[in-house]
């Protein structure tokens, strides 16, 4: 494994991803009640804050917005991605490469595997390639660990998502995102699958604060490294409420009651 910890990508070895690479993957869709949040200006200027370790992004808005940004934000650019209005077998085009990552100025980079679908093996010989390119460039590695497909029945079944865990140590990952399995016994398994590789939680949609804030908090009970969250920050009216609290749960192993607390950042409902 790539020595991680050595690297913008964490902090005291842990990590907050914030990606906002949702609009090549679900389109429109995902700024209907935040229209003013397709407008990527204000999520870069979210990703400033302390708590964000690493800002996900596809590369057109790294060309276009990095720059200005690249004095306070740590890049990871995301080099695969398919629209949501692909409708076949789960697959995923490789759209930037590790070299032009770099010159960009992404410190390391993304790629979506999705296990079980038929083109599994074409996205397992991409990743291969870009795993080897970025190790020559000295950049860490995230995988996106996305079970889906004709192979796979439940992609929500704890072993399922444990499996995906293990492949991102298997296949070369420094870091693997996996979703939540539903509990921390859970993902604590995903976590010993996984070994040298750390694991992230990916925020999923967005839920009230104390739904997702606890399933982190489980997630770094279990011995997870941190989470790679969009939707639970960016569709918020107060982002920076929501990050504020991450960082307490994350990097000072705040309670959640403790976290909410003292950013204020209440959530009974997941409009609120």
């Amino acid at each position: 494994m790539f020595p991680v910890d050595d690297t913008p990508l964490t902090r005291d070895g842990k990590m907050v991803i914030l990606a906002y690479d949702h609009g090549i993957e679900h389109g429109p869709a995902d700024f209907e009640d935040v229209p003013e949040r397709a407008d990527p200006e204000p999520v870069f200027e979210a990703a400033t804050h302390p708590a964000v370790t690493s800002f996900a992004v596809q590369k057109g808005l790294a060309e276009a917005y990095y720059p200005s940004y690249e004095d306070d934000v740590d890049l990871l650019m995301k080099l695969n991605g398919t629209s949501n209005l692909w409708m076949g077998e789960p697959d995923t085009a490789v759209n930037c490469s590790v070299e032009y990552a770099r010159e960009i100025g992404a410190s390391s980079v993304g790629f979506t595997i999705y296990a079980g679908a038929n083109n599994e093996i074409g996205m397992a010989e991409e990743f291969r390639e870009a795993q080897e390119s970025a190790r020559e460039h000295d950049m860490p590695v995230v995988m996106w660990g996305y079970p889906r497909g004709q192979g796979v029945k439940n992609a929500s079944k704890p072993a399922v998502i444990t499996y995906s865990a293990r492949l991102g140590l298997e296949l070369g990952a420094d870091v693997t995102k996996i979703k939540y399995p539903g509990s921390q016994e859970a993902m604590e398994d995903a976590v010993r699958m996984s070994a040298k590789s750390k694991i992230v939680m990916s925020g999923g949609s967005k839920t009230t604060d104390r739904e997702f804030l606890e399933d982190v908090k489980a997630t770094m009970n279990a011995g997870g490294d941190g989470v790679a969250v969009g939707r639970n920050v960016w569709q918020r009216d107060d982002p920076e409420q929501i990050l504020d609290a991450l960082e307490q749960v994350v990097f000072e192993d705040a309670t959640v009651d403790t976290a909410l607390s003292n950013t204020g950042a209440e959530g009974p409902t997941a409009d609120e």
